[in-house]
């Protein structure tokens, strides 16, 4: 066990700390240390590595409370992040954060996903409900937009399941379409505090948007997540992946179980799975009902509907093979 100690001394601890020492909890967590203020001094506890790796990314948050700056939770959160930069070079997996600590892969599907995303500019990502796609991509989107490697995150999903009622709907077009939108403000919440999100939103750092405002854009500097893409068409789906500049990068993410398009329209996803397999730069990742990690309910239902499929199947096999 290793201590170490930063001097706060004339620096209002309030800038640092936050609101209730709400600071030092996140920093723990974060930077796997114990952490304790007293009077001019920060003191940490933990293994030598950890906490002279700690030292360093927490001097340099002491440094803008001394400006006179308020020390946020992103602020916190980042100090874990932009540092971690130098490690993506030493492993698959570089370090993910979000607003709880670090995130780390829970299966061995989502292992192989970031393993995919770290080194494919684009990506497609097949799975059941409950597997991490959306939650993942977005931690991937907040670390490259921390890094600098690009300028903006674009998250954008069909707005298959309004269809013609979207007129019924009360409101204007943004708050008729924002609840199904909802799935990506949700993962972003998990990533970064709402007043950041706020104001990305609003200088268009991160844009939140249906599928069809795509259409004429040029996507530069982008993190580009399309989720639900098994409700895009052949169509939909050409048109964005044609949007990509050389700069961005493009997450795509669907469950070709659960596609709602009306009459015979194919679904871009399953399209695409066919058709981009021998291209170069494009990744897959296929993610299984053993990756699901919401509640052990969730794996069993999955489970119950494939068996439920799959006994249709043979039944329709085999009444076609009896009136042959």
């Amino acid at each position: 066990m290793a201590t170490r100690k930063i001097a706060i001394k004339g620096i209002d601890q309030r800038l640092l700390f936050g609101e209730k020492g709400v600071n030092v909890k996140l920093m723990e967590k974060i930077f796997h240390s114990r952490i304790f203020a007293r009077g001019d001094w920060i003191i940490l506890k933990g293994d030598k590595d950890v906490v002279d790796d700690a030292k360093d990314r927490i001097v340099k948050l002491v440094n803008k409370a001394k400006s006179g700056k308020l020390v946020d939770e992103d602020d916190v959160v980042g100090g874990g992040i932009w540092d971690a930069k130098k490690e993506r070079k030493g492993g698959e997996i570089s370090h993910l954060y979000g607003r709880k600590g670090e995130i780390l892969p829970r299966t061995s599907g989502q292992r192989e996903y970031l393993i995919t995303m770290e080194k494919y500019d684009m990506v497609i990502c097949i799975g059941p409900a409950g597997t991490g796609k959306t939650f993942l991509a977005v931690a991937k989107a907040v670390q490259a937009l921390r890094y600098g490697d690009v300028e903006r995150i674009i998250l954008t999903r069909p707005a298959v399941e309004a269809g013609e009622r979207l007129g019924f709907l009360p409101g204007d077009f943004k708050e008729k379409v924002d609840p199904y939108l909802r799935p990506l403000y949700d993962a972003l919440y998990s990533m970064l505090e709402g007043e950041k999100i706020r104001r990305l939103i609003e200088n268009m750092v991160i844009e939140v948007a249906p599928l069809a405002y795509m259409r004429g854009r040029n996507l530069d500097s982008a993190f580009v997540i399309l989720d639900e893409a098994q409700n895009t068409t052949k169509g939909q789906m050409k048109m964005l992946l044609t949007r990509l500049a050389p700069d961005s990068k493009a997450i795509i993410t669907g469950d070709i179980t659960q596609i709602d398009l009306q009459g015979y329209e194919q679904s871009g996803l399953i399209h695409i799975t066919k058709i981009l397999n021998d291209v170069e730069g494009v990744g897959f990742c296929w993610m299984t009902d053993d990756d699901i990690v919401r509640h052990k309910l969730v794996k069993d239902i999955v489970r119950a509907y494939e068996k439920n499929d799959k006994k249709r199947e043979d039944n329709a096999v085999f009444e076609k093979s009896s009136n042959a």
